[in-house]
């Protein structure tokens, strides 16, 4: 058995990367759904139908644990996912609860009073699925109060990743950047809402400047599943190797994630 990390294409690398590193005596299976993606742009039928397809693979491969590394999935999807369809011994975690957590500085589950935070601007940066549900927002307001979320759908940013054209990602970046700052010119804090961004966070920091606070999902996600594997070890299993697995064209997918993550990756066709 191994932990299972699923994406809908390169962004969830950022979240493998962490997590490895993390707990490097975990094996994990990588899929990246390449050939469906980008999610950002589909119907949340649509996200709902092909995260579920995924989740089954990665449960063939042993991985009772599977954590979404897609705020797309986690926000279209996961919800429903556990209400109506998740069997009793598997578990599919997703990656907006860790940031909420160091946004309100409160555990998931305390289900105290919303309360004042620190934060009072923050801009959330996602794809135009997880901005149109407005589960970033709605999982906050449960929590904090007198907080403005302003969010910006960044539109072409996962299909240049996926592409491998970093040039245009980063132009993609700036754009959408000066675009939140008409609306919200002094952001306090900046969320990058997709697991791709993390690719591209020096593009974001620099458009955004060194006074805004910039929250990434990987290293968050990395300490939240230590944290659950410490207090579930009925999911960690005898299995030692990890492996990357691709809807896609497996060598095309290959190449693109060794540009972007800087080492060797090798996907086999899932």
């Amino acid at each position: 058995m191994a932990v299972g990390v699923f994406d809908s294409g390169l962004g969830g690398l950022t979240v493998l990367d962490a997590v490895s590193k993390r707990l490097p005596e975990v094996p994990f299976v990588y899929l990246g759904d390449n050939a469906h993606a980008p999610y950002g742009v589909r119907s949340h039928d649509d996200i709902y139908n092909l995260t579920c397809a995924a989740v089954e693979r990665l449960w063939a491969e042993g991985c009772d644990l599977v954590i979404l590394a897609c705020n797309t999935a986690s926000a279209a999807a996961l919800k429903r996912m556990q209400e109506t369809w998740l069997p009793k011994d598997k578990r599919v975690l997703g990656v907006f609860v860790p940031m909420i957590e160091a946004l309100t500085e409160r555990k998931w589950g305390d289900n105290s009073p919303p309360r004042e935070v620190e934060v009072k601007n923050v801009a959330l940066f996602a794809t135009p699925a997880t901005v149109a549900s407005r589960a970033f927002q709605r999982e906050l307001a449960f929590r904090a109060i007198g907080v403005d979320v302003e969010a910006q759908p960044c539109t072409g940013v996962v299909d240049a990743i996926e592409q491998g054209d970093e040039q245009l990602a980063e132009a993609l970046v700036r754009s959408h950047v000066e675009t939140l700052k008409r609306r919200m010119p002094y952001p306090e804090a900046a969320i990058l809402g997709c697991t791709h961004y993390p690719l591209l966070e020096g593009a974001f920091r620099k458009a955004l400047g060194p006074e805004v606070r910039v929250f990434s999902q990987a290293d968050l996600v990395a300490e939240s599943l230590a944290d659950y594997l410490q207090r579930h070890p009925e999911f960690l299993g005898p299995g030692k190797v990890s492996k990357f697995l691709t809807t896609g064209d497996a060598e095309s997918v290959s190449s693109k994630a060794t540009q972007f993550l800087r080492q060797p990756l090798h996907f086999e066709a899932a």
